[in-house]
């Protein structure tokens, strides 16, 4: 039966002891990975809850090692069985018997899984559609939190905070490197020349044109870094964006040190490593964060201040962004230029200003890294 709560707020108290907890995050690595202060909040408070977490399968190796989650269900979302695979995750949500369910994206295939788990308690923000698949909806984080500008961790926490979960320090990110992706990643840095010293990771890769600093740029970015630094430039990209780093190599006057498609697992090792990360807004940046590396992050389309590192690791991450006033924006094209001016309006100085300020502390009042767009 229904527990019977006289308010949201009850409603995770409420739980009984040892509850199994449902929580969707149908999105990318990055949204995925910004998930992890919730669900150590959650453990925090309330050991005995029992959290299992729905996520596309590419990105499920993301929450490896987390002892916040007691069951990571990777859903298969591509090739020709995925109607299946659907078919078969809905019915196993809908066995496991859980007391409450969390939709964190609100999209339709999460909401039909939201629908399909058959808990008693299903939750999502009330911006979400399909209103039929939730039996509460969540008011607006910002109006919940009284703020205009909050970050994504903090919109994913609301909604436990507005079913019960108290306010209290929000904990980082959490993300857990493995022996033996340490391993492999030693012998593809060795592999590509990188054996010992120090490097950088380079990720020049974004999901819109929008997000992405030119390639050239990179490129002239990456022969600084190891005459001027002395740091050996390492560069990253995914799965189908070899074409990419192609591009950076034409611009560059030496042959790039590239590893491509690593498993997520290797790319955790591999910026566990590093010296210093630098790339667009995407999940490889969390990832650092996430680290405590020295971070680095271009922003253009979108909104640095919901998506920007999240850390406790004071001082040890630069966001490098130019204002214009119609940021942010979708980021599919540019909506107030002919080019996305955004991304393009970063100069190489302000990029090896942030380097600088991470690399000599000493300099960093004396070097302006965000300025505002005339």
């Amino acid at each position: 039966m229904p527990l019977r709560t006289d308010s949201p707020a009850a409603l995770l108290p409420s739980l009984p002891d040892g509850a199994r907890v449902l929580i969707l995050r149908l999105r990318s690595l990055g949204d995925a990975l910004l998930l992890t202060p919730s669900l150590r909040a959650l453990k925090q408070w309330r050991p005995d809850l029992q959290l299992s977490v729905v996520l596309y399968q590419r990105f499920a190796p993301i929450l490896e090692g987390n002892p916040d989650v007691e069951e990571v269900i990777a859903l298969d979302s591509e090739g020709p069985t995925a109607p299946l695979e659907l078919a078969r995750t809905a019915a196993h949500l809908n066995e496991r018997r859980f007391a409450a369910c969390f939709n964190l994206h609100g999209n339709t295939l999460s909401a039909l899984l939201t629908l399909a788990s058959g808990a008693p308690h299903r939750l999502g923000l009330a911006r979400h559609r399909f209103a039929f698949a939730y039996t509460q909806r969540a008011p607006d984080p910002r109006a919940f939190l009284g703020r205009e500008r909050i970050h994504t961790v903090e919109v994913q926490l609301s909604l436990f905070q507005w079913a019960g979960l108290p306010a209290e320090e929000i904990p980082p990110l959490q993300v857990f490197p493995q022996p033996e992706a340490r391993g492999a990643v030693a012998r593809k840095l060795d592999t590509c020349g990188v054996a010992s010293g120090r490097y950088a990771v380079l990720h020049p890769v974004a999901n819109f044109f929008t997000k992405e600093w030119p390639f050239e740029r990179y490129a002239a970015l990456a022969q600084w870094l190891e005459e001027e630094q002395g740091l050996v430039p390492v560069f990253i990209a995914g799965p189908g964006e070899s074409a990419k780093l192609d591009a950076v190599e034409r611009a560059s006057s030496r042959p790039l040190r590239r590893l491509e498609s690593l498993a997520i697992p290797e790319l955790v090792a591999l910026v566990e490593s590093a010296s210093l990360f630098i790339g667009n807004d995407s999940g490889p940046a969390h990832i650092a964060a996430a680290l405590a590396r020295p971070t680095v992050v271009l922003f253009g389309s979108s909104d640095s201040e919901a998506w920007g590192p999240w850390s406790r690791a004071d001082g040890k991450h630069r966001v490098v962004q130019n204002d214009f006033v119609c940021n942010p924006c979708r980021g599919d094209r540019c909506y107030a230029f002919e080019r996305p001016e955004c991304i393009l309006s970063i100069t190489q100085e302000q990029v090896r200003a942030a380097v600088r300020a991470l690399t000599t502390p000493a300099e960093e009042e004396l070097l302006a890294v965000r300025t505002r767009a005339r």
